[in-house]
């Protein structure tokens, strides 16, 4: 029987699918900084899921707007 952690996380659904995907705010940072070393496309990207309402805020920075 493999140990809870050896097992494979599930596959991340595709942004724009339905419903809005529901992350923290750092969850979604480092997300896209895997993408890309650009400060500034990071922001960008960032600031466009928010605001178009593909990623919602989970954790201390639920509800908030940005």
């Amino acid at each position: 029987m493999q140990r809870a952690s050896a097992l494979p996380r599930p596959l991340p659904r595709a942004i724009g699918d339905g419903e809005p995907v529901e992350s923290t705010l750092l969850d979604l940072v480092r997300a896209v900084t895997e993408q890309t070393a650009d400060d500034r496309e990071v922001v960008a990207t960032v600031l466009h899921l928010l605001r178009s309402g593909r990623v919602r805020l989970a954790g201390n920075f639920r509800g908030h707007r940005f």
